[in-house]
């Protein structure tokens, strides 16, 4: 049987392909995609910079969907469900799968990276990674629950509290749900820096301080918690600098693998620095638990195009996309 799948054949270079629909293992279910969404990592990918991605290769880790088989042993799931999936399958068995740290399991794997993703009609997960959409949650916010996880994650980190100063370097999805998942903690007029206007004004319709650069929030005091949510060496940089004595700075853009800080200043303000790497099961389950109930969404900022246009929609994210915090493909 073949099913109809968006397919990575080299940087810049995506294909409509006809492949075989993917047999669930017994421990398995096969969805049938109904949202997936595009994500930053991806595009890298799609310009030939992620060493992640390799083609040929069926990307897309952000997705919803419906229950279409189970595996003999995958026990809990009828077909016609409808489903989100935690993409990141892990051991299980680890130091830190046991610990509650499952995203930094040695043999992790990620769906659209490792292992066939769901830019395509079908996708087949482990059982143990799919979770039911409750009634209220629609696909696309559905789909939207993997990169509510990672700021769920950051947060989290953070140990942030109503009192807490924050600033976001980077107002793209994860900047602009890491807004969202901090007011779910009580923290109030958090500070976002961005270049791209348009994004800028999704921040600000989210009760967000947004400005271009940091003197127009008109703050002159340090932040208690700093996110750089680009990963760029300068606002890497800006982040430390941006904390107070004792803050706490939270490291999740992936953009360059090596960049200088400012060692001595962190060593005598005693500033706390930290990476933040996808999320555990716990964040991902929180994740879908706040988009039920209304605390986290951007789908009043998302487009949905179809699967064949895939690729065009790569290319508008990439060139500018406006005033759209993410696109979802769909068959």
């Amino acid at each position: 049987m073949k099913m109809q799948a968006l397919v990575y054949e080299g940087p810049k270079q995506m294909n409509i392909r006809s492949v075989a629909v993917p047999e669930p293992g017994p421990d398995e279910v096969l969805i049938r995609v109904e949202r997936v969404g595009i994500c930053g990592s991806e595009l890298s990918g799609y310009l030939g910079h992620n060493s992640l991605r390799k083609p040929p290769l069926i990307m897309g880790h952000e997705f919803a969907g419906i229950v279409a088989k189970t595996g003999e042993r995958a026990n809990g799931f009828t077909s016609g469900e409808r489903v989100t999936a935690n993409p990141l399958v892990t051991c299980g068995s680890c130091r830190y799968c046991r610990n509650g740290e499952s995203q930094l399991c040695g043999a992790r794997q990620l769906l659209g990276a490792h292992r066939p993703g769901a830019f395509a009609e079908y996708i087949a997960v482990p059982a143990e990674n799919v979770y039911r959409l409750p009634d209220n949650v629609t696909m696309e916010e559905g789909a939207l629950t993997e990169p509510v996880a990672c700021a769920v994650h950051v947060c989290r980190l953070l140990r942030l509290t109503p009192a807490d100063r924050l600033l976001i370097y980077g107002a793209g999805p994860i900047g602009l749900l890491a807004l969202q998942a901090a007011q779910a903690h009580g923290v109030r007029n958090p500070g976002i820096l961005d270049l791209n206007e348009a994004r800028l004004e999704i921040a600000r319709e989210l009760g967000g301080m947004a400005a271009t650069r940091l003197e127009e929030i008109g703050e002159t005091a340090r932040f208690d918690a700093v996110i750089d949510a680009v990963g760029a060496s300068f606002t890497r940089q800006q982040s430390v600098s941006a904390a107070r004595s004792g803050g706490r700075v939270v490291f999740t853009g992936l953009h360059e693998a090596e960049s200088a800080l400012p060692v001595n200043d962190m060593i005598r303000g005693e500033i706390e620095a930290k990476g933040a790497f996808a999320y555990s099961r716990e964040d991902f389950e929180t994740a879908l638990q706040w988009i039920s109930e209304g605390r986290v969404n951007l789908t009043a900022w998302t487009e949905t195009a179809p699967l064949e246009e895939g690729g065009a929609c790569f290319e508008k994210l990439i060139a500018g996309p406006g005033k759209t915090a993410k696109i979802f493909l769909h068959i």
